[in-house]
């Protein structure tokens, strides 16, 4: 089973940048798509981006031109870059993968805190 442990989360303040990072604990992570996910106070569990193990690259409408993903498959290790933040994007932010069919394959982390005061 695959171990994700996500970090790199904070209180920011409208505008600022965070850089949060997925560390999978197995070498499968590079043979998969790997996506960052978000979940706010009383709404669903939302994709923010993905990226495929050739690095294609898929965004939502509402983080497009802000956020930016990234992999190093040597360190099995996923990145967002996030910048011009708003409130909107305060969240519980989460790494996972799918084989291409956007049904996640591995245990959900522990997710980590991103909270952006205005």
């Amino acid at each position: 089973q695959v171990q994700l442990v996500e970090s790199g989360g904070g209180l920011v303040q409208a505008g600022g940048s965070l850089r949060l990072s997925c560390a999978a604990s197995r070498s499968m992570f590079r043979l998969v798509r790997m996506g960052w996910y978000r979940q706010a106070p009383g709404k669903p569990r939302e994709l923010v981006a993905d990226i495929t193990p050739g690095g294609g690259t898929n965004y939502a409408d509402s983080v497009k031109g802000r956020f930016t993903i990234s992999r190093d498959n040597a360190k099995n290790t996923v990145y967002l870059q996030m910048s011009r933040l708003k409130p909107e994007d305060t969240a519980v932010y989460y790494c996972n993968g799918d084989w291409g069919s956007r049904t996640t394959i591995f245990s959900w982390g522990q997710g980590t805190q991103v909270t952006v005061s205005s």
